[in-house]
Protein backbone atom coordinates (compact mmCIF):
# COMPACT_ATOMS: atom_id res chain seq x y z
CA UNK A 1 0.00 0.00 0.00
CA UNK A 2 2.97 2.29 -0.55
CA UNK A 3 2.34 2.96 -4.24
CA UNK A 4 1.76 6.71 -3.85
CA UNK A 5 4.67 7.11 -1.44
CA UNK A 6 7.01 7.25 -4.45
CA UNK A 7 4.51 7.92 -7.24
CA UNK A 8 2.46 11.11 -7.45
CA UNK A 9 -1.22 10.58 -8.29
CA UNK A 10 -2.13 11.15 -11.93
CA UNK A 11 -4.18 14.28 -12.59
CA UNK A 12 -7.76 13.30 -13.45
CA UNK A 13 -9.17 15.22 -16.40
CA UNK A 14 -12.59 16.74 -15.92
CA UNK A 15 -15.05 16.05 -17.33
CA UNK A 16 -14.20 12.37 -17.50
CA UNK A 17 -13.39 11.26 -21.02
CA UNK A 18 -14.48 7.68 -20.36
CA UNK A 19 -16.57 5.59 -17.98
CA UNK A 20 -13.62 3.17 -17.79
CA UNK A 21 -11.38 4.18 -14.88
CA UNK A 22 -8.33 2.63 -16.57
CA UNK A 23 -8.72 5.27 -19.30
CA UNK A 24 -8.94 8.04 -16.71
CA UNK A 25 -6.17 7.16 -14.28
CA UNK A 26 -3.42 4.61 -13.70
CA UNK A 27 -4.18 0.91 -13.64
CA UNK A 28 -3.19 0.78 -9.95
CA UNK A 29 -5.62 3.56 -9.00
CA UNK A 30 -8.39 2.06 -11.14
CA UNK A 31 -7.94 -1.27 -9.34
CA UNK A 32 -7.78 0.47 -5.93
CA UNK A 33 -11.25 2.00 -6.34
CA UNK A 34 -12.77 -1.15 -7.85
CA UNK A 35 -14.57 -1.93 -4.59
CA UNK A 36 -18.18 -2.43 -3.48
CA UNK A 37 -20.30 0.74 -3.32
CA UNK A 38 -20.43 0.85 0.47
CA UNK A 39 -16.63 0.70 0.68
CA UNK A 40 -16.30 3.35 -2.03
CA UNK A 41 -18.58 5.74 -0.15
CA UNK A 42 -16.69 5.09 3.09
CA UNK A 43 -13.45 5.95 1.26
CA UNK A 44 -15.03 9.20 0.05
CA UNK A 45 -16.09 10.12 3.57
CA UNK A 46 -12.66 9.25 4.99
CA UNK A 47 -10.77 11.15 2.28
CA UNK A 48 -12.97 14.19 2.85
CA UNK A 49 -12.65 14.02 6.65
CA UNK A 50 -8.86 13.61 6.51
CA UNK A 51 -8.57 16.21 3.71
CA UNK A 52 -6.76 13.85 1.32
CA UNK A 53 -7.57 15.67 -1.93
CA UNK A 54 -6.07 13.14 -4.39
CA UNK A 55 -8.00 10.27 -2.80
CA UNK A 56 -11.19 12.34 -2.73
CA UNK A 57 -10.76 13.20 -6.42
CA UNK A 58 -10.08 9.56 -7.32
CA UNK A 59 -13.07 8.16 -5.43
CA UNK A 60 -15.42 10.86 -6.72
CA UNK A 61 -14.16 10.18 -10.26
CA UNK A 62 -15.08 6.53 -9.73
CA UNK A 63 -18.63 7.54 -8.80
CA UNK A 64 -18.76 9.86 -11.82
CA UNK A 65 -17.61 6.99 -14.04
CA UNK A 66 -20.40 4.82 -12.65
CA UNK A 67 -22.94 7.51 -13.62
CA UNK A 68 -21.46 8.49 -16.99
CA UNK A 69 -23.74 7.67 -19.90
CA UNK A 70 -26.59 6.37 -17.76
CA UNK A 71 -30.21 7.48 -17.73
CA UNK A 72 -31.77 8.84 -14.54
CA UNK A 73 -33.64 5.55 -14.17
CA UNK A 74 -30.42 3.53 -14.44
CA UNK A 75 -28.73 5.79 -11.87
CA UNK A 76 -31.63 5.39 -9.45
CA UNK A 77 -31.41 1.61 -9.81
CA UNK A 78 -27.61 1.60 -9.41
CA UNK A 79 -27.69 3.63 -6.17
CA UNK A 80 -31.05 2.32 -4.88
CA UNK A 81 -32.70 5.75 -5.06
CA UNK A 82 -36.47 5.86 -4.92
CA UNK A 83 -38.11 8.20 -7.45
CA UNK A 84 -40.46 10.43 -5.47
CA UNK A 85 -41.39 12.71 -8.40
CA UNK A 86 -44.80 12.51 -9.99
CA UNK A 87 -44.66 12.11 -13.78
CA UNK A 88 -45.65 15.77 -14.11
CA UNK A 89 -42.89 16.93 -11.75
CA UNK A 90 -40.32 14.78 -13.55
CA UNK A 91 -41.32 16.23 -16.92
CA UNK A 92 -41.04 19.78 -15.51
CA UNK A 93 -37.53 19.06 -14.21
CA UNK A 94 -36.51 17.57 -17.58
CA UNK A 95 -37.87 20.66 -19.39
CA UNK A 96 -35.99 23.02 -17.04
CA UNK A 97 -32.74 21.09 -17.53
CA UNK A 98 -32.98 20.30 -21.23
CA UNK A 99 -29.49 21.78 -21.69
CA UNK A 100 -27.99 18.92 -19.64
CA UNK A 101 -29.30 16.28 -22.03
CA UNK A 102 -27.86 18.07 -25.05
CA UNK A 103 -24.21 17.61 -24.05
Amino acid sequence: MQYHTDTAPKEIEKPLKSANMSDVTTEWDAHFVDVPQDVLFELILAANYMDIKPLLELTCAKVASMIKGKTPEQIRKLFHIQNDFTPEEEEAVRAENKWAEES
